[in-house]
């Protein structure tokens, strides 16, 4: 028996239900690793040991079959980590071969590597990502650029750029990734995927590297909105308080949207009417404001690698050395001054949130990026739909749009901070409606 779905909540009903869940969960793990690096540039994953991962499914199967009261919660789920968290036994690489030579191998697992074991996830690997998580396009040249598994002539996107791919291609059923510009959304969009990016309170970064400790956060890739709140426990609670769920949500103004594709443009909207259908109200607002997000957020975040990875300039691609030494090359009161910008735009932020209780907007301008093709503009072009949220520290989830079964475009509907459990329990009541409308 292989993977009963895309849907880890399916998975783990087949598994409760089977009267030999080993032979479910090792037929899994082996139909997992088969798809491993299948994309046309064999790189999804940048470490991956599928000895070791068959013996992580059998401590899966001997928790599940020792399992007293609740099955763990990810127990014999496939999962693949970014490959900017530590796995003890393996590399960090950074998704540069300068780290991955220069760390060695981790003696202990990271936080969130512990959290996922100790759930009873099975880890197929760590996954490909923009050098030092430091991009958004996927793009790497010591490992290769990321492809969309199907599709050769797109790019899946990052900096969680494996983390895509792995659930595009099957070898995992969902995948971490980090967010601090917009890593975990774009890929998302891009590949068709559901994503979560968690509140930036709820990182704990033991054992893991930072690009930019201001913004960086981490969440998942996955296929089924309705997987979404039991993913995010593995953070914290998810459960929805007793507070009342959204009834209102805001959706940017037009005038935002004048470099958005069109198909990007409709999809915002058929989404507005998703959530209508759910009950909620919508309101459309002007965010003129946010014309310095960028002018904020970037010098913040150069800085912060600039001292992360001070001394290493040399090791790294040209676009990223130049960030570095720019981001150095920033004094104290410069940043002092960015500082004070940054908390004021995050107080507007908090304000538009309280008003509306959720934000919609697109999470990519564009449906596709085409390998090979001049991304220099890129970065600056994506960026103005991502960083206002992370410079509020929100959790956003990514809602995925396919057509003819290839992507088409993704939205983020965002929260206030720490709200992630009533974000994660609507979109995975649009998941469900979204199910019973294909019936």
């Amino acid at each position: 028996m292989a993977i009963a779905s895309d849907s880890i909540r399916q998975q783990r009903a087949a598994l409760a239900s089977a009267t030999d869940p080993t032979s479910v969960i090792l037929a899994s793990v082996e139909q997992a690793l088969a798809r491993a690096n299948s994309n046309a540039s064999h790189n999804t994953y940048l470490w991956r040991n599928e000895a070791w991962t068959q013996q992580e499914a059998m401590r899966a199967a001997a928790m599940l079959n020792n399992a007293a009261d609740a099955t763990p919660t990810l127990c014999g789920i496939p999962i693949s980590v970014k490959d900017c968290f530590d796995l003890a036994g393996s590399p960090t690489s950074c998704g540069t071969k300068f780290y991955r030579d220069l760390n060695g191998i981790a003696e202990h697992d990271s936080w969130l590597v512990e959290r996922l074991r100790a759930a009873g996830a099975i880890i197929t690997g760590k996954t490909h990502l923009h050098p030092l998580a430091y991009g958004i396009t996927g793009e790497n040249p010591d490992f290769g650029d990321c492809l969309q598994p199907g599709n050769p002539r797109a790019l899946t996107g990052g900096s969680s750029s494996g983390a895509a791919a792995s659930v595009m291609e099957g070898s995992a059923m969902a995948a971490i990734g980090t967010d601090t510009g917009g890593s975990i959304r774009v890929p998302a969009a891009l590949c068709g995927l559901a994503g979560y990016r968690a509140s930036l309170e709820f990182a704990d970064w033991s054992g893991a590297a930072h690009l930019a400790q201001s913004f960086d956060t981490f969440g998942w890739l996955f296929r089924s909105l309705e997987d979404g709140p039991l993913l995010g426990s593995i953070f914290g609670p998810t459960e929805p308080s007793s507070a009342q769920p959204p009834k209102t949500f805001a959706v940017i103004s037009n005038d935002f949207l004048h470099d958005c594709e069109p198909a990007v443009v409709e999809r915002l909207y058929q989404c507005q009417h998703e959530l209508e259908a759910l009950g909620l109200t919508a309101t459309t607002v002007p965010v003129d404001w946010w014309t310095d997000s960028r002018d904020i957020f970037a010098p913040i975040q150069a800085s912060e690698a600039a001292r992360i990875h001070a001394g290493h300039y040399a090791h790294f691609e040209p676009s990223i050395r130049e960030r570095l030494e720019w981001g150095a090359s920033l004094n104290d009161d410069t940043i002092a001054n960015l500082r004070q910008r940054h908390t004021t735009f995050r107080d507007r932020m908090d304000t538009l949130l309280s008003q509306h209780q959720l934000l919609l907007m697109p999470a990519s301008p564009v449906v596709q990026l085409n390998a090979g093709a001049d991304h220099s503009q890129t970065r600056t072009r994506l960026l103005r739909y991502t960083t206002p949220v992370s410079l509020a520290g929100m959790p956003a989830v990514t809602i995925p749009f396919l057509a003819n079964e290839k992507p088409s475009g993704g939205m983020q509907l965002i929260a206030a901070r720490e709200d992630d459990a009533r974000l994660l329990a609507i979109s995975a009541q649009l998941g469900a409606a979204r199910k019973l409308q294909a019936l």
